[in-house]
């Protein structure tokens, strides 16, 4: 009976993070627990892939034949020793595979990771198995960078791991060149600095500390170059940087979202760090951040340079950058998206709240733009005020879809489309027929007490909305308009009083809310994004609803007090 050593401990260790037995930050928490929820729904004839233990076992095994090539361990002529966090991250990345294809599912793959904490080993041998033993005939694998320097920090491990095995040359056909490896099958590990050449057909793609590059070229290059392979794989691997304008912080935000719930199946990421909330100046940070913490990464060291960064201002982001895996400058998230999910409740459909009256909300950014409206009913239980929200609508024109300079933001838009969440509207502006048709629509079935909409919007909606005879309202998006709502959201969110119906591109808009707070004060605050990439205007739109709702409730409105108190919401 097969046996499977290294896949029982990376599933244990991603067993004893989601226990919280090894201190880990969020983002990997959430990366095991979509590994264990995905291993649960394996026998589902609904669920599209499956975990081989086999497969994983595999790349564990021949990774752990690599020698080191520096430092002690090198010169006491030792091979690698995969440690429980790296046989999770090579079983999950190359384990899970398409039932329909039996091929593999991750076509994109991102550590994130500390600096010392063996990425280079990590990346050479993941160059090696991709050439020699993924079962790819005229496999090509590049390793990317900015420039050669950086190219070689992964090609000349692998290319001294090469050299150091007589055996394994033998039984791959493998030949050493100065600047590449090659097989007899056409086969080529190589390093490539920017972009590849336009005939390359890479299986694997490696592309190292992705946070130096000021462009997707390079990536996007690789990706577009994979469609002829069975089961390519791009795999990044970096630490945090200083550009939050870069392509790399575009990818982590993607990464982010996915482990979130955004739905993005074929993505994988394992981003290592410290949580917004932790004390980075204690031990523990350490600890947390650099999974290789006192083994290839030295505590006295990690140490040294914390205490140089508490004592010395000026080395403090650096410090956090290289050490702890923070991007610089980078802003927090607004909402607990942990309390977030605890929220959901997938049971919740509008069929439910037929005939309750509601708030209909409009952010209406701009014509070339998404446009949202959120719904939100609401009920006082045990003294205490619960929203709900159901059946929110985002709308873009098509050319933001399928022609968008921004062809990440133009995949996310996709996505979306094709799980129903996104509808789209003809040409290259959106269409506010389409909008003012679905609040009419709405407006039949939950009754809208009102509808606050930004003045900057469209005009003829408004115009269009009360010729419908419904009650339009404007709401400024500043700080005296959204501060108080937006501290209620976070409020109800925290205290499990808000309900949602687990719509992924709310709460991927959610994600993206960051504060902007008012000349330093800390209490009153209005929402607004890192970059336009980030979208939240689904987020903008709830906020603006439960604000006219509290202002419709504090002016003693009859229509707003009889929701509150005769409401037929039974949650």
């Amino acid at each position: 009976m097969a046996t499977y050593p290294n896949v029982n401990a990376a599933n244990k260790y991603a067993r004893d993070v989601v226990a919280g037995k090894i201190p880990n930050c969020r983002q990997v928490i959430l990366a095991c627990q979509r590994h264990l929820d995905e291993l649960a729904k394996e026998k589902d004839p609904n669920f599209k892939f499956r975990f081989d233990k086999a497969k994983a076992e595999r790349v564990c095994s021949f990774i752990q034949r690599m020698p080191h090539t520096k430092g002690e361990w090198a010169r006491k002529k030792q091979k690698i020793k995969l440690e429980p966090w790296q046989l999770f991250f090579f079983a999950a990345s190359f384990g899970w595979l398409v039932k329909a294809t039996s091929k593999r599912r991750f076509r994109e793959v991102m550590l994130k990771v500390p600096r010392k904490n063996g990425k280079s080993i990590i990346a050479a041998g993941v160059g090696i198995f991709g050439l020699c033993a993924d079962e790819e005939y005229g496999s090509e694998v590049y390793c990317g960078a900015t420039n050669e320097k950086q190219a070689w920090e992964v090609f000349k491990p692998a290319l001294l791991m090469a050299r150091k095995l007589p055996k394994m040359r033998k039984k791959f056909g493998l030949q050493l060149h100065a600047k590449k490896l090659t097989r007899s099958d056409g086969s080529v590990f190589e390093p490539v600095i920017g972009q590849p050449g336009d005939g390359s057909s890479p299986h694997i793609a490696i592309v190292d500390e992705f946070h130096e590059q000021p462009t997707n070229e390079q990536y996007d290059t690789f990706d577009t170059g994979m469609g002829s392979r069975d089961q390519p794989m791009i795999l990044t691997i970096t630490t945090a940087g200083t550009n939050l304008d870069s392509p790399c912080y575009d990818l982590e935000l993607r990464c982010r979202a996915m482990l979130d719930g955004t739905e993005d199946e074929h993505l994988f990421a394992l981003l290592y760090g410290i949580d917004d909330d932790d004390d980075w100046t204690k031990p523990e940070a350490l600890i947390k951040a650099n999974p290789n913490y006192g083994i290839s990464v030295k505590s006295d060291y990690l140490l040294a340079q914390q205490q140089k960064a508490i004592n010395s201002p000026r080395f403090t982001n650096i410090f956090k950058t290289k050490h702890l895996n923070q991007w610089a400058s980078a802003k927090s998230a607004f909402f607990n998206m942990e309390k977030w999910k605890e929220c959901e409740d997938k049971d919740l459909t509008i069929d439910f709240f037929r005939g309750v009256d509601c708030i209909q909300a409009l952010d209406l950014a701009r014509k070339l733009d998404m446009n949202a409206k959120a719904r939100v009913f609401w009920k006082e239980i045990g003294g205490k005020i619960h929203w709900y929200c159901v059946a929110p609508k985002f709308w873009v024109p098509y050319e933001q879809v399928f022609n968008n300079e921004n062809k990440q933001l133009g995949e996310q838009f996709q996505r979306y489309l094709t799980q129903g969440l996104l509808s789209v509207t003809d040409g290259a502006e959106i269409d506010y027929r389409d909008i003012l048709a679905d609040v009419v629509e709405s407006h039949l079935e939950t009754p809208s007490v009102s509808i606050p909409i930004d003045p900057a919007g469209a005009t003829n909606l408004s115009h269009n909305l009360l010729d419908e005879g419904l009650n339009v309202v404007t709401v400024t998006q500043n700080h005296q308009n959204m501060s108080d709502p937006m501290f209620e959201l976070e409020a109800a969110i925290n205290s499990g009083r808000f309900h949602h119906d687990g719509n992924a591109l709310m709460t991927w808009q959610i994600s993206n809310v960051i504060g902007k707070y008012y000349q330093g004060s800390d209490d009153r605050v209005r929402p607004t994004k890192q970059k336009n990439i980030n979208k939240i205007d689904g987020a903008v739109a709830l906020i603006m609803a439960i604000g006219e709702a509290m202002l419709q409730k504090n002016q003693g409105q009859t229509k707003a007090k009889s929701i509150y108190e005769g409401g037929t919401v039974g949650c």
